[in-house]
């Protein structure tokens, strides 16, 4: 049965309704959520907010390198040391590397661009961040619903959003509802704002619907692939920063690694590949694996032991690709808008200042008494913030490393080094992306095959046992949260054309390529893999795998990521 013959039959839904719905508990919607309370507290105004969660509690789906500049988060809290916030590994140490299949070459700080310096920054946990900033949030009287997976936009007569609808439970995998089927709740707010993070579900159908990214830029995105080490204690450095770029990816392709020294003999490292790569052969996943078995990052957690495993979406496409944030009723921020800042490798300082921008922008609406109206204070105080200036500035990045990593290495470093030593704080062009993602990818026929090496389950991993200690885990008998536009493409085009790259971009295996009895292939979705890293929806070239909400509860439960 589909959602609307559900609510033929089961409905009306119970609705409960809110001055401010907010959709995502991350930093950006937590942010929100904080910053209205604080400033209705102050105003002597009573402003009713509820943030929705689809992870377990806030920071279980939560997923960043991390390093943190605090800016924000002193903004929002300028007492945090004194409040408990768990930034608690300064940052000692910058290296930034180039590296060869067996040698490395490091950059002498003196020529370390700006955008590489962490000093006065902290190595974190950002799911860690994320659960302190809801225990804050809690207690200045903000509702956190978690386990509840907001599944559909809610319109009123005029097209303005007025809210969301959470997901049906208890839907089997034929769409027939079964013992213990509940009907998703409408939460009804004057204003929803929408944190869902990158390439949030319901933040797509927003800006195709307003047309929010009208002008500007397709977006671009990155997959990041991360683990969590212990290592012995005679390696650990605490606050020592290290990001890489070249070997294993080929001149042509953006990528590069991270490995960060957090506190407690811990390490956070990973891979960032650019979702523009034109090998269908190439696997993210597995080029982090091959990445570990550099000397220059197997010296640092080599007889240690792996105790996380994560991958997430990166929105990147900076300024020139950020669609408008406001639309009648409501307002994008954060991920979901994408104000990651990617020459920085730093998105969660913006998540916070856009959700304080937007909390000030919806105080004084409903102060005012307006509701389901534009917030064009939020978007006319970005443009004079801070934020606006970091991500002008740095606008060109991605564009520049479209045209290979050399010239995107010499041009980071004349706008990000030279120019501000010449005086110059934003470089005097602006360069442009015309094509998506997705639209990147080359036939298989015409590109080299890569053949991995197998892991060797001490430094090196595969995707399955990756996948277990991420903690994933759906419930079985519900439909299918990864869906084909077409069943026929796959087979026809993917396979055919590409090569199947499903089976490689997914960094959870959910996507396998298997053979009928009559020896015809077949794609098997593995969906109860899923680590909702959004790749599938953003890679898939021919664009027909959607990803919507599964059941709320269900993905993976980050423990220190």
């Amino acid at each position: 049965m589909s959602s609307e013959e559900l609510l033929a039959q089961f409905g009306p839904r119970e609705s409960m309704e809110y001055d401010v719905v907010v959709v995502g508990a991350g930093p950006a919607g937590l942010s929100t959520a904080i910053r209205v309370k604080q400033l209705a507290a102050e105003k002597g105004q009573d402003i009713s907010v509820v943030v929705l969660e689809k992870g377990s509690e806030p920071g279980a789906h939560i997923l960043s390198g991390a390093v943190m500049d605090p800016r924000a988060i002193t903004e929002l809290f300028p007492n945090w040391k004194e409040l408990g916030a768990p930034l608690n590994q300064p940052v000692t140490g910058d290296e930034v590397l180039f590296l060869g299949p067996s040698d490395a070459k490091r950059t002498p700080q003196w020529l370390i661009p700006a955008c590489f310096h962490n000093h006065g920054n902290y190595v974190i946990s950002l799911g860690a961040v994320t659960k302190w900033l809801g225990e804050q949030a809690e207690a200045l009287g903000v509702e956190i619903f978690p386990g509840f997976a907001a599944a559909e936009v809610l319109y009123d007569e005029q097209g303005r959003v007025r809210g969301v609808a959470t997901g049906n439970m208890g839907v089997g995998k034929d769409g027939q509802p079964h013992e213990g089927f509940q009907l998703g709740m409408e939460l009804l707010g004057k204003y929803t704002i929408f944190a869902e993070g990158s390439r949030g579900h319901l933040g797509k159908q927003l800006i195709a619907k307003f047309q929010l990214d009208a002008g500007r830029d397709p977006q671009s995105y990155a997959i990041g692939v991360k683990e969590l080490w212990e290592v012995p204690a005679d390696k650990a450095q605490p606050g020592l920063v290290v990001h890489t770029a070249g070997w294993p990816m080929d001149a042509d392709t953006y990528g590069g690694g991270f490995l960060y020294h957090l506190e407690g003999n811990k390490v956070t490292l990973g891979y960032v590949v650019g979702l523009d790569y034109k090998n269908p052969w190439l696997s993210p996943f597995e080029e982090m694996q091959r990445w570990k078995t550099h000397p220059s990052i197997r010296k640092h957690i080599e007889g240690g032991k792996r105790l996380g495993y994560g991958a997430r979406a990166i929105t990147a496409g900076g300024l020139l690709s950020l669609p408008k944030p406001v639309f009648p009723g409501g307002a994008l921020i954060g991920c979901d808008a994408g104000f990651l800042n990617a020459a920085r490798i730093k998105g969660s300082h913006a998540a916070i200042k856009t959700g304080m921008m937007c909390a000030e922008a919806l105080v004084d609406a409903l102060a005012a008494g307006r509701e389901k109206d534009e917030l064009n204070a939020y978007t006319a105080a970005f443009e004079k913030s801070w934020l606006h200036d970091e991500l002008h500035q740095s606008r060109n990045f991605k564009t520049w490393f479209k045209k290979g990593n050399t010239i995107g290495t010499l041009m980071t470093g004349i706008e990000q080094w030279l120019l501000p030593k010449l005086g110059i704080k934003s470089p005097p062009w602006t360069l442009h992306r015309p094509l998506p993602d997705h639209v990147q990818l080359r036939p298989a026929a015409e590109m080299p095959r890569i053949e991995y090496p197998k892991p060797d389950g001490k430094l090196t991993f595969d995707r399955l046992s990756s996948v277990f200690i991420s903690n994933t885990n759906h419930e079985e008998n519900q439909p299918a949260h990864l869906t084909l536009k077409n069943a026929d493409v796959p087979v026809q085009v993917n396979l055919a054309q590409f090569a199947g790259p499903e089976s490689r971009y997914c960094p959870a295996g959910v996507y396998e390529f298997v053979k009928n009895e009559d020896g015809s292939d077949r794609l098997q979705i593995n969906a109860q893999n899923c680590v909702h890293c959004k790749t599938c929806d953003i890679k898939d070239p021919t664009q027909n795998i959607v990803w919507i909400t599964p059941e709320g509860g269900g993905g993976p439960n980050y423990a220190g990521m």
